[in-house]
């Protein structure tokens, strides 16, 4: 037996804390391999973190990480579930039942949050957290029972619950118990990890399958007066790799297609529709060109690209299923779209079927959806913020009413209905750049979906307003290029776009957040010619 100081066991005691933490995080993610990935504890209070964070704190996660915005919340979870561990490991040095029971108590706020979340449908959805708690509060009094490894005669007293010190510890026992339960706990890691990634083949194969059929009303070629060449402008079609992502999806959904299935139901629907991915493929398919934007987006930010879709008109599956729009008697005017994940967006009803494109998609830039962006099926629909419109992984459509029924982003402040507003942003020169005196191109993009965009107009520090000569257009339904040759002097400048959109209205200078229907001002950025 050899007795050992104080400082060298805290540190001890602290790494046996993180061990259990670490044990528990292990053995929750292999259980949640037999219950879904979406239980595992770190992605169930990842979750329940962002369904409670305020609106304002959301936007502002956004702004800052960009689509890095869960890794860095996951990553902050760890980092306080790591600290937490090593004080638990203090604590049960003295109380070993103390922070035994603590862990216990994380397994329970995993549990609960795993069960709180909207697409919890069982109650087995604890069971990765409580496990991993239990044999985590197991280990940690093992370890500190190694730690002390007292005789029999001074256990009674020595076991740390009364405080007492204890007389001494097995060095090998405890090294030996140590490295079997990190060895443990990484090879239970590595399997549910393992198992968990296999879970979606099924999913990445029927992708794979899928063979998007011509549409039967394609696309009008692009006009190539819509396309400028300018360097650093943003390309008019934005390639699916780079087409911005805002979701609270913490495990990107993988949904197998082949056993995929969407209801119509609701107020107002006299025929009830059950649809599988094969339906839809086999229905009169049409191919659009659509901008879509985010509401969080920034003036002159980044979530706002544009793609062509290939999908089922909405408006015609709504009408099979016996739906009218309000303007025409219909009883509901909130079409509610569920996601997998148990996300909700509600849509006006009268936006939906008023002859805009809205779609339920299929394709993406000639392939089936993205896992990121929504397959196998999502919405998109022209003139709306995506909050309100462009729900992802859909499996249920329901026919509501606004006063009935809030959806997940209005219960948290944003409004019901949000037009997209005129907006346009200069791509080049990026902010801070230092051209050379001389002609300078300025360039940018500009938007008002299901408006369109028909004026574009630029002025230099407070100078008059010049205007930018516009691409051709695509469709009302896309974002329009622009671009504009400046005579460029010796110093700083500051370059202020603004658009007016075809219904006359000009984009406004008052400066507003995105919350609660989008951003509005002019987008301006600062340079220096040298």
């Amino acid at each position: 037996m050899k007795i050992l100081s104080r400082g060298v066991r805290l540190p001890l005691a602290a790494v046996s804390g993180l061990l259990a933490g670490l044990a528990a995080l292990a053995v929750a993610e292999l259980v949640s391999a037999a219950v879904r990935p979406e239980a595992g504890p770190v992605i169930a209070v990842g979750g329940a973190a962002i369904d409670r964070t305020p609106p304002a704190v959301k936007d502002w996660a956004i702004q800052h990480f960009g689509t890095n915005d869960k890794f860095v919340l996951q990553l902050g979870i760890l980092v306080v579930l790591g600290l937490l561990a090593l004080a638990l490991g203090v604590v049960a040095l003295r109380y070993r039942r103390v922070g035994a029971a603590g862990v216990l108590a994380f397994g329970v706020v995993g549990a609960l949050a795993a069960t709180g979340r909207a697409d919890s449908t069982s109650a087995a959805d604890a069971l990765p957290s409580v496990i991993g708690a239990l044999v985590a509060a197991a280990l940690l009094y093992f370890l500190m029972g190694r730690l002390a490894s007292l005789p029999a005669a001074s256990a009674a007293v020595g076991d740390g619950i009364d405080g007492r010190e204890p007389a001494g510890w097995d060095r090998r026992g405890f090294v030996i118990a140590a490295s079997a339960a990190a060895a443990a706990s990484a090879g239970a890691g590595l399997l549910g990890r393992s198992l968990n990634g296999s879970r979606g083949q099924d999913a990445v194969a029927s992708r794979g399958k899928v063979i998007l059929p011509r549409p039967a009303s394609p696309a009008a070629p692009i006009p190539a007066g819509a396309v400028l060449h300018t360097p650093g402008i943003s390309p008019f079609v934005t390639p699916n790799s780079d087409f911005y992502r805002v979701d609270t999806a913490l495990v990107i959904p993988k949904v197998d297609a082949t056993t995929w299935r969407m209801k119509v139901h609701g107020k107002g629907v006299t025929r009830p529709l059950s649809l599988t991915f094969q339906d839809l493929l086999q229905r009169q398919l049409v191919e659009r060109d659509i901008t879509l934007t985010c509401v969080s987006n920034e003036v002159g930010g980044p979530y706002v690209g544009t793609a062509r879709w290939i999908g089922v008109p909405l408006a015609d599956l709504l009408k099979e299923a016996g739906v009218k729009p309000p303007s025409r008697g219909g009883s509901a005017d909130q079409l509610v779209a569920r996601s997998v994940d148990g996300m909700t967006i509600g849509t006006p009803v009268e936006d939906i079927m008023d002859g805009r494109a809205a779609l339920l998609a299929l394709g993406m830039n000639g392939e089936p959806l993205p896992f990121v962006h929504g397959f196998p099926v999502r919405m998109v629909v022209p003139g709306l913020y995506g909050y309100v419109s462009a729900c992802k992984w859909i499996q249920d459509l329901e026919l509501t009413t606004f006063d009935s029924y809030d959806s997940y982003w209005v219960k948290r402040s944003w409004a019901r209905k949000a037009p997209i507003k005129t907006e346009s942003r200069i791509d080049t020169p990026k902010p801070f750049a230092r051209p050379k005196p001389g002609t300078v191109m300025i360039a940018g993009v500009a938007w008002a979906q299901h408006r369109g965009i028909d004026r574009v107009e630029l002025r230099v520090d407070d100078g008059p307003w010049m205007q930018a000569d516009l691409a051709a257009e695509d469709t009302k339904d896309t974002w329009r290029q622009w671009s504009l040759p400046w005579k460029a002097t010796s110093g700083g400048h500051t370059l202020t776009v603004r658009a007016t959109d075809r219904t006359g209205q000009t984009q406004t200078d008052r400066r507003t957040p995105t919350i609660p229907d989008g951003a509005s001002g002019w987008h301006s950025v600062v340079v220096t010619v040298d």
